[in-house]
C-alpha cells in the first residue's frame, strides 16, 4: 500500500476507531505515567487480564513518585500474578528516575529502565501526541495482511521494513488515536484466526483479501517447540501458617518471590495427600503442577513459615497463588 491511500484509508480507520473501540481504563487519560503503567502491563499480556491489577497498582501507586517511594516488594506483591516481573522492577526504578517530572520527549521516555522502541512510541503518541508509530504483534498482522506480504515476520529485516510502513501510515494530526485504532483493529478484528473481514473498515483495501490469503499471513517462521514438564508443589500447613522458601536477589528468576517448596526440598516428607493438579504456561513451557499437602515435624532450611492472613501482601509466584487456590487457601 503506498502512502496515498494511507491518506484515505486514515479517515476511515479513525471513525471506525471513535466507535467501536473498547472501553479500557487507560483510554481515558492522557496522564502519561497512567498511559506508561497500561503499556509496560499489557507486554505480552491481554488487554482483559490487565485490567484489573492496572486499576489496583493505580490505587495504590497513583502517582510515580508514590511508585518510586514504594518498597520493591510491595511493587512486586501488587504485580504479583501478572508475569514477567522484570516488569514491575523496571517500572519502580524508572519511577526513581523520574519523579513527578515525567519526559514529555520522545528521546528521554526511551532512555527509562524497561523502555523499547515501541512503549516509547506509544506514550509518546499517546501522552504527547508525538508523531511516532507503533508496532506491535497486532500492528505487524495488520501491515501484512493490508500489503499482502508474505515475508517473515521474525526477522529483523521485516520487522525494520514493517516499521517504516507504519511510519508513513502514520497520521501526524491524531498520532495516538491513529496507532491505537491500528493495534485495536489487530486485536478485534484482524484477527490471527478467523479474521472479522466483513466488518473491517479497510477491507476495500486489503491486498490479502482481494488475492484470497488472509488465513496464509502473516508468516512467522521461527516458532520454538512446545516443551512439556511436570512439577509437583507442597502445601505444609500448620497453625495458620504456610511453609515457603524465598527466591535469592542473585536468582536469575523472580529475585525476592516466595515459592510453595518441592518434594525434593522437604527430605523427610511423609506420605503426602493429592490435592489435584493445574496447567501452567510461561511462553513455549507447559507446565502441569501436582498439588500435594502433607505435614512435617521439622522444617529443613531455608524454609520459612508465612502467616496465611499476611500472604496477599506478600510477593508470591504465580504458581504458588494457583496451588493454594486449589486447595481454597486464600492468597
Amino acid at each position: 500500500m503506498s502512502l496515498a491511500p494511507a491518506r484515505s484509508f486514515a479517515v476511515k480507520l479513525l471513525r471506525w476507531y471513535a466507535a467501536s473501540h473498547r472501553d479500557l481504563a487507560w483510554r481515558h487519560t492522557r496522564d502519561p505515567y497512567r498511559i506508561w503503567v497500561s503499556e509496560i502491563m499489557l507486554q505480552q499480556t491481554r488487554a482483559q487480564a490487565v485490567i484489573p491489577y492496572y486499576l489496583r497498582f493505580l490505587e495504590r501507586f497513583p502517582t510515580a513518585a508514590a511508585l518510586a517511594r514504594a518498597r520493591e516488594e510491595d511493587v512486586l506483591a501488587c504485580w504479583s500474578g501478572l508475569g514477567y516481573y522484570s516488569r514491575a522492577r523496571n517500572l519502580h526504578k524508572a519511577a526513581k528516575l523520574v519523579g513527578d517530572a515525567f519526559p514529555s520527549d520522545y528521546a528521554a521516555i526511551r532512555q527509562l529502565p524497561g523502555v523499547g522502541d515501541y512503549t516509547a512510541a506509544a506514550v509518546a503518541s499517546i501522552a504527547f501526541g508525538l508523531p511516532y508509530a507503533v508496532v506491535d504483534g497486532n500492528v505487524l498482522r495488520v501491515i501484512a495482511r493490508l500489503t499482502n506480504d508474505a515475508a517473515d515476520i521474525g526477522a529483523p529485516a521485516t520487522r525494520a521494513r514493517f516499521q517504516q510502513i507504519a511510519r508513513q501510515w502514520l497520521d501526524p494530526r491524531h498520532p495516538g488515536a491513529f496507532n491505537q485504532a491500528l493495534m485495536e483493529l489487530g486485536a478485534t478484528v484482524c484477527l490471527p484466526r478467523a479474521p472479522h473481514c466483513p466488518i473491517c473498515p479497510l477491507a476495500v483495501v486489503c491486498e490479502a483479501r482481494r488475492q484470497d490469503r488472509v488465513s496464509q499471513l502473516p508468516v512467522k517462521l521461527r516458532k520454538i517447540a512446545p516443551e512439556k514438564i511436570a512439577a509437583t508443589l507442597v502445601i505444609v500447613e500448620r497453625r495458620g501458617r504456610i511453609l515457603f522458601w524465598q527466591r535469592p536477589a542473585s536468582s536469575g528468576r523472580m529475585p525476592g518471590f516466595w515459592e510453595l517448596p518441592a518434594p525434593e526440598q522437604l527430605p523427610e516428607l511423609p506420605t503426602p495427600r493429592v490435592i489435584g493438579a493445574f496447567r501452567h504456561t510461561i511462553t513455549h513451557h507447559h507446565y502441569r503442577v501436582t498439588v500435594w499437602a502433607a505435614e512435617i515435624k521439622r522444617p529443613p532450611r531455608p524454609l520459612q513459615w508465612l502467616a496465611i492472613k499476611d500472604l496477599q501482601t506478600m510477593p508470591l509466584s504465580t504458581t504458588s497463588k494457583k496451588a493454594l487456590r486449589l486447595a481454597r487457601i486464600p492468597a
